[in-house]
């Protein structure tokens, strides 16, 4: 029985009772609430979310295929390499009594020398950009890291001619910033490793990788397993400089010694050129297709042998 002695609420009374219901975070819908969604038990959730956007992303900008590209943030490009070092050497010749500063003047110059690597990425992206892109296909799209070093430069090249590429980028304690060749309707930012990881290889059909550290030798070898384990379809491997892949990995000392077979050790081939990197992963394809039209039981997906003849176009 209603309470005849308790006066009703006032319009402006029912204004503020709303006013604060509407701003609880309990009556915030579930998915534009930030904190509830960064919660420890909505992790599940924020992975198929971290899967789902890039895929649904490319596929709607029709993107077919893509060459994955890594290596070092901190390979510079020449113009700034030589601009670091001639900072260099003015501030060691203004202190000529410095340890510090003629490491720095020799580290400068080491710089300087990498430099040819962020050069050839650039040059690698652009080489294949011209020959892929067209207005009826996005084949063979160049992807990176979306950072700095050779990720730029790889973006850059593409970007240079007017071409489409993908960013991955993702959060760090020390926040990375996008470079800015990337597409921006193509450039993505990730938190977990794992699921960026997935998505430079759901379409990869090359892997190019420069001299780097920690994380070029982990997206490297993450991808050599994959491939000898059987859980990627083998896809040519190219390693951009001979004197640096062939010095950190002894490949014949591990086959040697039997931690790896002969047949893993040619996984991938070493080159020093963009043009030999490009030929190389042409020739893989045409060897595809060729093997394919000799034992067409190895076709079990007409559609996808179809895609990849397209894509290994010359």
């Amino acid at each position: 029985m209603r309470d005849e002695s308790r006066p009703e609420l006032s319009p402006e009374q029912k204004e503020r009772l709303l006013a604060k219901i509407k701003s609880s975070k309990a009556y915030a819908r579930a998915y534009q609430d930030v904190e509830f969604m960064g919660k420890k038990d909505l992790r599940p959730i924020r992975l198929q979310l971290e899967l789902q956007k890039p895929e649904m992303v490319l596929r709607e900008h029709k993107i077919r295929s893509t060459i994955v590209v890594f290596g070092s943030a901190r390979i510079l490009s020449p113009f700034e390499a030589r601009l670091q070092l001639d900072i260099a050497r003015k501030q060691a010749a203004a202190q000529p009594g410095s340890d510090a500063l003629r490491r720095r003047v020799r580290q400068a110059q080491m710089r300087l020398e990498q430099s040819r690597y962020y050069e050839e990425a650039r040059r690698f992206a652009a080489l294949i950009s011209r020959a892929q892109q067209n207005d009826k296909s996005l084949e063979f799209v160049m992807v990176t890291g979306g950072g700095p070093g050779i990720m730029e430069a790889a973006n850059r090249g593409a970007w240079e001619l007017g071409r489409k590429s993908i960013g991955l980028n993702i959060t760090l304690p020390r926040e990375q910033n996008p470079n800015p060749y990337m597409t921006p309707e193509l450039s993505f930012q990730f938190h977990y490793f794992a699921l960026r990881k997935m998505h430079f290889l759901m379409r990869a059909k090359a892997l190019a990788v420069f001299p780097g550290g920690y994380g070029t030798f982990d997206e490297l070898f993450e991808t050599l397993t994959l491939v000898q384990t059987g859980k990627k379809r083998p896809l040519p491997i190219v390693l951009f400089g001979k004197e640096f892949w062939e010095r950190v990995v002894d490949w014949q000392f591990l086959a040697q010694n039997g931690m790896i077979s002969w047949a893993d050790a040619r996984l991938f081939k070493i080159v020093e050129h963009a043009e030999e990197g490009w030929e190389h992963i042409k020739r893989f394809w045409k060897r595809q297709r060729e093997a394919r039209r000799a034992k067409p039981g190895l076709s079990a997906d007409p559609a996808e042998i179809a895609e990849e003849a397209e894509a290994a176009r010359e």
